[in-house]
C-alpha cells in the first residue's frame, strides 16, 4: 500500500476510445532491410553446424571453424613452418599489440598482478563465479565449489609453479551437488570442441615475452613460463585462458540470465589480466573472445543439450530463485560497457584495418546466446538487438565472415541499441522474470516504432532518439530519463505509461492518452511531462507531488505552490474520466497559462466537452472534460 494520502478525483467525464489504430509505421525506406540479419556462411560454412570439426584432422581455416572463424588474423601474419618463422604482413599493427602488453606489464599495480596471478592458476571456471554478483556464495555452496590458490599469492611462487587442485574432490565444483546441472553445462560447453589447441598450432604467433624483451611477465608466473625449447607447442594466439573464462560466462549466463552483463564483464576482465600478466598480447585475447561465443552459441543451440540447458536453469530458479530486473541506473552502465569496451578491443580504434562503417552481421543462431535473457523476444527481434548493439567494423580480427567477432553480449544484455525495425514486445508477466519486468538501459536511436504489449513490466532507461514512435497496448512502460520515448508521437491506447524520470519526459510529437498516465512532478514550477505537439488526454491520470515541499516527509503536503504545472503542451483535447492526485489534497487539475497544472481551490463549472480546443499561454480557454481555467 503507498504510504502516501492518494486522494481521487472522479466523475469529471467519461473516457472513451476514440480508435485503437496504431501509430504509423516508420517509412520503408528509413528501415534497415529485413535481410541485414541474415546469416552469412564462412569458408567452414556455418560455425553451428561445424563446430564438431575442431580437430586434429582439421588444420586449415577451411575445415575447422575454430582456425576459421580467426582467420581475418592472416591479413595481419603468415604462418611459418615453425614458431618463430613467420611473416609480418601488417607490422604496424603488430608492432602496437606487443606495445600494449610492455606497457600494461610496465605499469602494473601490485593488485593488478595478484589478480593477474590469480586469474592464470586458477580454474577459470572457479574465478568466472564472482561473475554472480549476489549468488556468487550461494551458488559456490550448492555446487560445492572450490580451489586451493588462496586469494594472496603465496611467498614462494616467484620459484614453485602452484596448479589449482579445485574441491576435496578435485574439481572446481560438484557434477553430483545440489546444483550439478550448472556444473555439467559450464563443463559441456566447456567440452572437446571448445579447445583453442588447434588454433594456437595453426597459427604459430608467438608469446609477448618471445617478441620483446621489454615485456615484463610477472615474477610470480615465471615458473610457469614455458622455455623457447617448448615454443612450438607454446603459441600465443589464441588466448586458451580468455577462450575459457568466456565459454564459462555464457554457459552460467545461459542458467543465471540475471547476471549476464556481470559475467561479460568478469570474463573480459580475466581476458585483460592474460595482458596484465605478460604471457598473452592483445590479439592474443581479442581472439579468444571471438573463440569462445561461436563454441558457445553452437554447444547451446545444439538439441543434444537443450534438456540439460532446461534443466540447469530450472534447478537454479528453484534453489536460488528466479530472475529478476536490472538496474535503471544508467550511469553506472555506461561506466561498465566502457571498461568491458576497454578490456575487449584495448586501445585499438575502429577502422584500424578496414573501414569503420561496414554493416555488421549476426551469425546463424546465435540469438540462442541472448534466449534466457531475453526470453520475451523471438528469434528474429534478438538478432537484430545483436545487430544494433554489434561493435563498429575496422578492429584488428574482428571482422569475421559470419560475425562472431563483432558481438557485443554485454550490451546486447541490456536490449536494442537501435530500431532498426518496428519493434512490437508482448511480454507475460505470469512467466515470471525477466517476462514480468525488463530495464533496457541503452541509447536507443534508428527509425522504427515500439509497440509495448502484454502485463509485464518494461523500462526504457536510456537516452533515445528513435522516430517511430510510442505505442502502448497492455502492460507498463516506465520511463527514467527524459528523453526515453525518442522523439516521435507517443499513443497510451492501454495499459500504464509510468514517467519515473527526474527530469521531464519529453514527447516529440503528439501524445495521445487513453488508458492510465502516471506522472511524478519532481520540481516546483516543471511540468513532469512536456509535449511538442498535441495532447489528446482521457482515461486516467495519476499525479503524484510527493517530492514536493513536506510531501516527501509526510502523508499529504501543506507547503506545495498554488500552482503545481503537470503537462506541458501545444494544445489539448479530450476528456479525463479520472484525475488521482497522490501527496496533495484541495487540487483541481486545470489548464493555466498553456500549462495543465494542479490549481488550488475549489472546483470551477465543467464545460461541455468540444471535439477540438487548444489553450496558449496568451488567451488559455477551457479544457473540455476540465474546470475552466480562469485568467
Amino acid at each position: 500500500m503507498h504510504r502516501y494520502h492518494r486522494r481521487v478525483i472522479a466523475g469529471l467525464s467519461a473516457a472513451a476510445l476514440a480508435s485503437t489504430t496504431l501509430l504509423a509505421p516508420a517509412a520503408a525506406d528509413d528501415l534497415t532491410p529485413v535481410d541485414a540479419i541474415a546469416p552469412h556462411a564462412a569458408d567452414y560454412g556455418h560455425y553451428l553446424d561445424t563446430y564438431g570439426q575442431n580437430t586434429t584432422q582439421n588444420m586449415t581455416p577451411e575445415s575447422n571453424p575454430a582456425i576459421g572463424v580467426l582467420a581475418e588474423m592472416l591479413k595481419l601474419w603468415t604462418p611459418g613452418e615453425s614458431w618463430n618463422d613467420g611473416t609480418k604482413l601488417n607490422a604496424a599493427v603488430l608492432d602496437h599489440n606487443i606495445a600494449i602488453v610492455e606497457r600494461l606489464t610496465n605499469d602494473r599495480s601490485t593488485e593488478e598482478g595478484i589478480q593477474a596471478y590469480l586469474s592464470d592458476r586458477r580454474n577459470q571456471n572457479y574465478s568466472m563465479l564472482e561473475g554472480l554478483g549476489v549468488d556468487q556464495a550461494r551458488i559456490s555452496e550448492l555446487i560445492n565449489a572450490g580451489t586451493t590458490i588462496p586469494d594472496q599469492i603465496l611467498a614462494d611462487a616467484t620459484t614453485v609453479k602452484y596448479d589449482d587442485g579445485g574441491n576435496d574432490n578435485g574439481q572446481w565444483g560438484d557434477a553430483d551437488s545440489a546444483l550439478g546441472s550448472f556444473v555439467d553445462l559450464v563443463n559441456t560447453v566447456r567440452g572437446p570442441a571448445a579447445t583453442s589447441n588447434r588454433a594456437k598450432e595453426y597459427y604459430q604467433y608467438m608469446r609477448p615475452f618471445r617478441w620483446s624483451a621489454d615485456v615484463d611477465v610477472l615474477p610470480e608466473l615465471r615458473p610457469a613460463q614455458k622455455p623457447d625449447s617448448e615454443a612450438l607447442s607454446d603459441g600465443g594466439f589464441p588466448s586458451g585462458h580468455t577462450n575459457a573464462a568466456f565459454l564459462a560466462g555464457y554457459a552460467m549466463a545461459a542458467a543465471t540470465p540475471e547476471h549476464y552483463a556481470e559475467l561479460m564483464l568478469r570474463a573480459s576482465e580475466l581476458g585483460e589480466s592474460r595482458v596484465v600478466a605478460g604471457m598473452h598480447n592483445a590479439i592474443d585475447v581479442m581472439g579468444g573472445r571471438v573463440l569462445a561465443t561461436g563454441i558457445a552459441a553452437s554447444v547451446l543451440a545444439d538439441p543434444a543439450n537443450a534438456d540439460l540447458l532446461a534443466r540447469a536453469k530450472a534447478d537454479v530458479e528453484e534453489l536460488v530463485g528466479p530472475a529478476t530486473p536490472t538496474s535503471t541506473n544508467r550511469d553506472a552502465y555506461q561506466d561498465q560497457l566502457a571498461q568491458f569496451l576497454e578490456n575487449v578491443t584495448f586501445d585499438y580504434e575502429p577502422g584500424t584495418v578496414g573501414p569503420a562503417t561496414v554493416a555488421p552481421r549476426v551469425p546463424k543462431g546465435a540469438e540462442v546466446l541472448l534466449d534466457s535473457r531475453l526470453p520475451y523476444l523471438d528469434d528474429d527481434q534478438v538478432r537484430w538487438v545483436l545487430y544494433s548493439t554489434a561493435l563498429e567494423s575496422g578492429y584488428p580480427i574482428l571482422d569475421d565472415a559470419e560475425g562472431w567477432g563483432r558481438l557485443n553480449l554485454f550490451a546486447a544484455a541490456h536490449g536494442f541499441g537501435s530500431f532498426d525495425r518496428d519493434v512490437a514486445v508482448t511480454m507475460d508477466a505470469s512467466q515470471g522474470g525477466f517476462s514480468a519486468a525488463d530495464v533496457w538501459l541503452n541509447d536507443i536511436d534508428g527509425a522504427g516504432a515500439l509497440t509495448k504489449a502484454g502485463t509485464g513490466t518494461l523500462t526504457l532507461a536510456g537516452l533515445n532518439s528513435y522516430s517511430g514512435g510510442t505505442t502502448v497496448i497492455d502492460g507498463t512502460l516506465t520511463v527514467t530519463t527524459a528523453t526515453a520515448l525518442g522523439t516521435g508521437d507517443v499513443a497510451l491506447l492501454g495499459g500504464v505509461l509510468d514517467e519515473n524520470s527526474d527530469d521531464p519526459v519529453a514527447i516529440g510529437g503528439d501524445l495521445r492518452s487513453d488508458a492510465r498516465l502516471e506522472l511524478g512532478v519532481e520540481t516546483a514550477g516543471t511540468p513532469a511531462l512536456t509535449v511538442d505537439g498535441a495532447a489528446d488526454l482521457d482515461g486516467t491520470v495519476v499525479i503524484d507531488v510527493t517530492s514536493l515541499g513536506s510531501a516527501a516527509r509526510a502523508r499529504v503536503a501543506t507547503d506545495l505552490p498554488d500552482v503545481i504545472p503537470v503537462l506541458r503542451a501545444a494544445s489539448y483535447t479530450g476528456a479525463l474520466d479520472t484525475v488521482e492526485v497522490i501527496g496533495a489534497d484541495g487540487y483541481t487539475l486545470e489548464v493555466r497559462d498553456g500549462v495543465l497544472s494542479l490549481v488550488k481551490g475549489a472546483p470551477s463549472p465543467t464545460p461541455t466537452p468540444s471535439p477540438s480546443v487548444s489553450a496558449s499561454p496568451s488567451t488559455p480557454p477551457s479544457r473540455p472534460g476540465l474546470p475552466s481555467t480562469g485568467s
